[in-house]
């Protein structure tokens, strides 16, 4: 589906719109199907081109998938093809689906052995995996890389729980480690473990299938292991980063914007920070409402320093919205500091904001400042192409809020993430379409 946006921008939207369901959630939640041999239900799985690879890639390897209706899907892994794992095929489809890494430990925990090609994905800056072995090593695998063939291979005989301390927070290793720890003997505790919603949803799933998980929420997770899983049913959160990029789109193109059901709960400090760019919401119920405003000015620190905005591991704000935030941030009134400490080239997308008219200093690579023009500069439209997933949606929202017309090819960047954006963006009055 390679092909480009044609957006004409400046204009008001309005209406309703309804978030998918989330991204990073799906990926995890699609891989715990491997741990039980009964039916697993999924509902509201995003139809975006990451997850339906995962699903083909289960399909492949075996597992009965049965299509409910759109975004509701029940799966059986009770005749699993290994002979798949081992083929050229899983090489080249695993190889280019980053989330195919959280196959391991599933496969680890049931089958006593897993595989996996050195995996692709976004291109933005290095994203180690060395969280991911190093946990499933610690349980009792053993671990080898064949470095002419890019192939990673683990086996274990049993897997026997134990303290494991992670040298980083990260959400992927975390559900890896905790789908090998809840069918291994023993008991294993997990700290500095990432707590993100997401990966709350997976434990919550793990527990009604029969797993013993505690701690849930918090950095330090206890696993009792169990012999065996049962089937379950799952319905998935929505995506907070794309609830984040509707605050953005409705605040850069002045509109009154109702985003429903997000679940409050879930969003932690997203609103917050949203609304210290000076963009009013509210909450009605569940339904985040974002009335239309000319203006929005960036609030100060107490003491009068310009506002810095950065990203941290949960429940600090994620570093998928910084690249929303700093394009919102150029159309307020005020300054603000946008500092990406987590990923190094997620800034890179500043100098197409800068053709747009935007006033940013890019400082390094890991921080931008960003001089607001309170809508008195319109962004102008133009050419550009989308390098990532998150870049290439906040690109979407200065070309809709920019005076003129703009093209973002490499759109498949933007699919791979969100489903069936540019029809969601023309029900709300949107003039966007596929070229």
């Amino acid at each position: 589906m390679n092909g480009s946006f044609q957006i004409r921008g400046g204009k008001r939207l309005s209406g309703e719109i309804t978030p998918q369901g989330a991204k990073n959630e799906a990926l995890q939640i699609l891989c715990a199907v491997l741990l039980t041999e009964e039916p697993v239900r999924v509902k509201n799985i995003p139809d975006i081109h990451d997850v339906n690879r995962l699903i083909e890639i289960l399909g492949d390897f075996g597992v009965k998938i049965t299509k409910n209706s759109h975004g509701d899907f029940t799966f059986q892994a009770n005749n699993i093809n290994f002979d798949y794992i081992k083929s050229k095929e899983f090489k080249k489809d695993g190889a280019k689906l980053r989330g195919s890494i959280m196959l391991l430990g599933p496969m680890l925990a049931r089958f006593g052995e897993a595989y996996m090609p050195t995996p692709g994905g976004d291109k933005i800056g290095r994203r180690r995996l060395d969280t991911h072995f190093q946990g499933l090593v610690e349980l009792g695998a053993s671990f080898s890389y064949d470095d002419e063939n890019f192939f990673y291979s683990l086996s274990a005989k049993e897997l026997v729980g134990k303290f494991i301390h992670l040298e980083e927070a990260s959400v992927t290793g975390t559900a890896n480690i905790v789908m090998a720890a809840v069918m291994a003997k023993g008991k294993t505790r997990i700290y500095n473990a990432a707590c993100e919603p997401y990966l709350q949803q997976l434990c919550k799933m793990l527990n009604r299938m029969g797993a013993n998980i505690s701690g849930i929420g918090s950095n330090l997770l206890t696993i009792e292991g169990v012999e065996i899983l049962s089937g379950t049913e799952h319905t998935m959160l929505p995506d907070m980063v794309e609830i984040g990029s509707w605050i953005g789109l409705a605040a850069m193109t002045k509109s009154e914007i109702t985003i429903k059901n997000v679940n409050w709960n879930q969003l932690g400090i997203i609103p917050q920070t949203f609304q210290k760019l000076g963009i009013q919401l509210e909450r009605r119920g569940e339904d985040i409402y974002i009335p239309a405003q000319e203006n929005y000015k960036i609030s100060k620190f107490i003491d009068g320093s310009i506002l810095t905005v950065s990203d941290a591991p949960w429940p600090g704000f994620t570093p998928d919205l910084l690249s929303i935030i700093l394009v919102v941030a150029t159309q307020a009134k005020g300054t603000v500091l946008v500092h990406q400490k987590m990923f190094e080239s997620r800034l890179f997308f500043v100098d197409k904001l800068i053709d747009m008219g935007a006033q940013i200093i890019l400082c390094d690579p890991h921080r931008a400042t960003v001089v607001g023009l309170n809508h008195e500069f319109p962004l102008r439209g133009t050419t550009m192409v989308s390098p990532d997933i998150r870049a290439g949606n906040a690109l979407l929202i200065a070309a809709l809020s920019a005076e003129g017309k703009s093209i973002i090819h490499n759109i498949e960047q933007i699919d791979r993430g969100y489903e069936n954006i540019d029809g969601r963006l023309r029900a709300l009055g949107a003039d966007i379409e596929r070229i």
